[in-house]
Order: structure tokens, then sequence, then C-alpha cells
């Protein structure tokens, strides 16, 4: 196990990658913890609201993820420092994406619907980041053969194919597809050739005379949604917590 983890995470660098992720996960968790206790009244922790003014901790946030982004580049990849830093842009990276929602609406809805969009970035963000500690590189480079890393050509037209069926995905309305198929192509291909959502750009551009095409965008939307929507809100309230039925004003910690 020791030889596999010298080999594999520190041989090339990426420990600090290991260390951020592992910080990442950790904050959103214990942040995700304190939230649900402060939400039921338990516990010693309450909202930071000095002078009446609600401090959210996308604030402290961003604060550590400028020092630890700005402190990893500058400290190199092998250093002991890299490390500290990486830690240091993991937790802020972590309260972050943990009120992404809040940052995307330009308002308090933590604990709302719209809120379980906080838990989803943070799911596939790991995700990702699981993906590149594994080996996986953006468009599928690492799957090129010696000779064809050798030539400048075989690299571009690999990452021109695999953008073009990233770009597809994404007009496609299979934004997940297409962030996972810039490390894992194959993903992005599925997505391209498959039919668009009735709501995507391509739908709209391309569906708009073809009644039958559009009709069976409608209904294979309909029964993935349906197949879907349940497992999908019982794992993001088992990470997240259930959002209020009715917005409550003044319960978002």
């Amino acid at each position: 196990m020791g030889h596999w983890f010298d080999q594999n995470i520190v041989e090339p660098g990426k420990l600090p990658l290991l260390l951020a992720l592992a910080a990442f996960v950790l904050t959103f968790a214990v942040t995700r913890v304190i939230t649900r206790m402060i939400r039921a009244g338990k516990g010693p922790f309450r909202n930071i609201t000095p002078g009446g003014l609600h401090v959210h901790h996308v604030v402290p946030g961003v604060v550590l993820s400028v020092v630890g982004g700005f402190g990893a580049v500058a400290s190199g990849r092998q250093s002991v420092t890299a490390g500290v830093f990486a830690v240091i842009f993991g937790m802020g990276a972590g309260l972050v994406l943990d009120e992404f929602a809040l940052i995307l609406h330009l308002d308090d809805v933590y604990w709302t619907e719209e809120g379980r969009q906080s838990v989803e970035v943070v799911v596939l963000t790991a995700a990702l980041v699981l993906l590149v500690l594994a080996g996986f590189s953006p468009f599928g480079v690492n799957e090129l053969s010696s000779d064809q890393q050798q030539g400048r050509l075989g690299v571009i037209l690999t990452l021109v194919i695999n953008f073009c069926f990233v770009l597809i995905a994404l007009f496609k309305g299979k934004a997940r597809l297409a962030v996972v198929g810039t490390l894992v192509p194959f993903v992005a291909l599925i997505g391209a050739v498959r039919l668009a959502r009735p709501a995507s750009m391509w739908a709209k551009r391309f569906y708009r005379n073809r009644h039958r095409t559009r009709a069976r965008s409608v209904l294979r939307a309909y029964h993935h949604d349906v197949r879907w929507a349940g497992p999908r809100r019982r794992f993001q309230d088992l990470i997240g917590g259930a959002p209020d039925r009715v917005p409550v004003p003044g319960r978002k910690p």
C-alpha cells in the first residue's frame, strides 16, 4: 500500500491535490453538521451576526480560497508548504461551494429547493477531483499512446474531437455528462449522441419542426426525471439535509 501511495500520489506530485480534496470534503461535511444543528436549535453553535449583519460562511471561504490558492501557486508542488496551502484552499472551497446556490441566486436559498444545487455541485466537484487523482486527464489526452503524445497533431485532434463531444452534450442540456466528459471522453460521447433535453438550446434549434423527435425528447426526459428524482432527492437530503417546504425567513444559518 505504501509503495502504491508513493508511486501514484507522492512521486507524480498529487499529494497536495489529495490533501485539498480531503480538506474540501471534511469541511463541507462538518459545515453541514453544524448548520443542521443550528437549524434544529441544538448544540452550542449559533449564527454569526455582528451588528445584526449575518455573515455567511462563504465569506471566510473566499478568504481561505484566495490565501490557499495563491500560496499553493507560489510554493511549488513538492514542498510541505504546498500541502499546507492545499489544505487551506480545500477548506475555503468547501465553505464556498456549500453556499454555491446562494451565490448563484443572490438570495438566501440555503434551506430551499434551490439550495440543493449546492450539494449537487459539491458532489460533482469531489467526483471530478477523484477522477484527476485516478489519472484521468482533461479531454482524454492520457489515453494517447507514446507515439501520439510525441506528435503534436495527434494531441490537438484528440483535444478538438473530445471538446466537440463536450460542447454538444452541453448544448443538449446534459451539463453533468458534459462536465464529467472533460475527463472521461466516453461519457461526453454518450451525452452527444442521445436525444437532447426538451428545454435545451439544441432542442430549440433542431427539434423545432421535428415534432416526433421533440415528443420523444419530452417523453424520455419525463421518464428519466421520474426514475431518478426520488433517489437523487434522498441522496441530497442525506448529505445536506431536507429543505423547508415553505421558506422561513431567518432560518438560514
